[in-house]
């Protein structure tokens, strides 16, 4: 099996310069406008700078002159000072320049006094979020797990993630100890409300499936909103065969040392049959599994202190 941390980058970065000046008068952010109307659905990418499937699904959608027949769709490339720097000799140090783009959306820090590149960035795009009914918010991963939609604790955006229909994992999450991510920003992780968020891990960071799984994400949620026709997007889409399964998480396993380890190279969605089992080490503290039939959910290959290593979870659907 390929090591995940050397794996051969199969995706070309696409060249998002003629997106830059957009229309809405911040760089990398185009909005259109249909004359019916509906929901504000944003779609972003490039939350992480070395993670390309967004950027060729948005890319494609723009090339594809997609235009909506109802509402408002907007698209955003968000850390383009990230995805700048982007070599695929070392195509992990492009992730972010000064700090994690998706730790920081909480009013503490967007309002506090700190700076860096990213909060620059999430200040000025900001509003946008905030005037969004709906965001899908593209990603990838570094081992080669398969695609997963992360939905949030709110039943809307459990709701949302089973009405696409794909991908076949759905989980239920409460975030990071690290910081919040844009999908539990503000009114998006309130338990009452309609702005909904969520978040398409869809595959490995270099896979070339794992572009065409963003764009299926996107044409997808864009059918199901019924903001753009069918002829236009139909050919594009392969029939869904595997049935959708919901995952809660149980426990979010937050590293404490830079000692971390798996005892098993693990790429998640696996399932540990008995309760109590040592999947790992933190420093000399085994971590079990806390009940039986535990979902291991994203397993990071580099594990940091004060970082989540692994979430925990048990079906329930």
């Amino acid at each position: 099996m390929t090591d995940p941390l050397f794996a051969p980058v199969e995706l070309t970065p696409p060249d998002i310069a003629p997106y830059r000046r957009g229309n809405t008068g911040i760089d990398h952010v185009t909005s259109l406008s249909a004359t019916e109307p509906g929901p504000h659905l944003v779609l972003n990418a490039l939350v992480h700078g070395n993670e390309l499937c967004g950027a060729i699904a948005l890319d494609a959608l723009l090339r594809m002159g997609l235009r909506p027949t109802r509402g408002r769709l907007t698209f955003v490339f968000a850390n383009t000072a990230a995805y700048a720097t982007f070599d695929r000799q070392n195509p992990y140090a492009s992730r972010y320049l000064d700090e994690d783009f998706n730790r920081l959306w909480s009013s503490e820090q967007l309002d506090g006094r700190r700076d860096s590149v990213e909060l620059r960035r999430a200040r000025v795009l900001r509003p946008v979020y905030e005037s969004a009914d709906l965001l899908l918010d593209l990603h990838s991963m570094t081992a080669d797990t398969a695609p997963l939609t992360l939905c949030g604790q709110t039943t809307r955006g459990r709701d949302l993630a089973l009405g696409l229909g794909y991908p076949a994992w759905v989980v239920a999450d409460g975030g990071h100890a690290g910081g919040k991510r844009l999908i539990d920003y503000g009114s998006f992780a309130e338990p009452e409300g309609s702005r909904t968020a969520i978040l398409v891990e869809c595959g490995q960071h270099w896979r070339t499936e794992t572009a065409t799984v963003a764009l299926e994400s996107c044409l997808r949620l864009l059918l199901g909103l019924e903001m753009v026709e069918v002829p236009a997007t139909g050919p594009r889409l392969r029939p869904r065969t595997d049935p959708q399964r919901v995952v809660e998480v149980t426990d979010a396993i937050t590293a404490s040392s830079e000692r971390f380890r798996f005892t098993a190279p693990f790429l998640g969605m696996e399932v540990i049959g008995r309760a109590g089992t040592v999947i790992g080490w933190d420093d000399d503290r085994a971590i079990v599994t806390p009940h039986d039939d535990c979902v291991l959910i994203m397993p990071a290959r580099r594990v940091k202190s004060g970082q989540t290593a692994v979430r925990l979870g048990r079906i329930v659907g």
